[in-house]
């Protein structure tokens, strides 16, 4: 059984000519490829496979990030073969109306030079804002299975790993307020709504938590790891009045993204299953053992799973 992870699907933007999305055309692609060659798993068979012992084959269909996209693009298309996918929503935007980091980053190097946002940032980042801690096991365990250029590697490892959070705030406040200064607007059009969510629940989807902000989990004590499990399914559960079952999957992913606090504490919110990012199939003792971090693979890594548009 394939887990496949998506995140951007949607057509080419020329406002955004770096942005890293997959081209509408390529994933309905890759959904027949994905038919044809392995098959797709029913929604059923999959929650009953962490009960009966029985494995199913084909492939499962994930989506990260809670973006407009998912109901513009996917949701269509995936209603129109009858498939069901896991849509996993971080929920701080819904509850505050501003877009996370992570997703003004990927904007801003979707729009300008990387070197450009580079530079800015190195402009005003000191050493008192860095976290240090394990500045060297992220860079052996992030971003090796992307494509990017020196800077954009270098921007993103700053900005989603490197520096604290409440500096990377600051400074991506600073970022938007230069380059992007219109973030209110583009921020209405790019999440899903509250009633898309529930659409799209009421409609064989599943709603899954990607938490609150967006963090590295691994990167937070104990209560900052509660707030984000408890507090993302707690709205999740008002916008759907209530979810089939809990699911949960790790904001970038990789074990270096986790650690043994964020399981017991999906265990103890009775999260039925999580899913992280590893490149292999998933295995009978993986449902059985380890169902708090189910391995996934990028839709890059499969035929007609990988960017159009990318300018490196």
């Amino acid at each position: 059984m394939k887990a496949i992870m998506y995140h951007y699907v949607r057509p080419f933007d020329p406002e955004y000519p770096n942005f890293t999305n997959l081209d509408i055309e390529d994933f309905r692609k890759q959904l027949d490829y994905f038919e044809q060659t392995f098959g797709f798993v029913s929604k059923d068979d999959f929650l009953n496979s962490f009960i009966s012992n029985k494995l199913p084959k084909g492939v499962i269909l994930t989506f990260d990030d809670g973006l407009s996209c998912h109901y513009n693009y996917v949701f269509p298309e995936l209603q129109s073969r009858n498939l069901w996918g896991i849509f996993y929503i971080p929920t701080s935007p819904f509850t505050k109306f501003k877009m996370l980091d992570v997703h003004r980053t990927h904007l801003l190097l979707g729009k300008f030079d990387s070197y450009e946002i580079y530079s800015f940032i190195s402009a005003i980042l000191t050493d008192s804002m860095l976290d240090n801690s394990k500045i060297e096991e992220f860079k052996l365990f992030t971003y090796n299975s992307q494509i990017n250029d020196q800077y954009t590697l270098l921007v993103k490892r700053l900005m989603n790993y490197f520096i604290d959070y409440q500096s990377r705030t600051k400074i991506m406040d600073s970022l938007m307020k230069h380059f992007l200064p219109n973030e209110s607007e583009i921020c209405n059009n790019f999440y899903l709504s509250s009633k898309q969510i529930n659409e799209m629940h009421l409609n064989n989807m599943v709603i899954g938590s990607h938490t609150v902000n967006h963090p590295v989990m691994s990167r937070l004590n104990e209560a900052e790891q509660e707030f984000e499990i408890a507090q993302s399914f707690k709205y999740l559960e008002s916008v759907t009045s209530t979810l089939d079952h809990k699911t949960f999957c790790y904001p970038y992913g990789g074990f270096h993204s986790f650690n043994d606090i964020t399981i017991r504490l999906l265990n103890n919110t009775a999260c039925k299953y999580s899913f992280n990012v590893e490149h292999r199939d998933i295995e009978l003792r993986d449902l059985r053992n380890s169902p708090q971090a189910l391995p996934r693979y990028d839709c890059n890594q499969f035929e007609h799973g990988q960017i159009r548009n990318r300018i490196i």
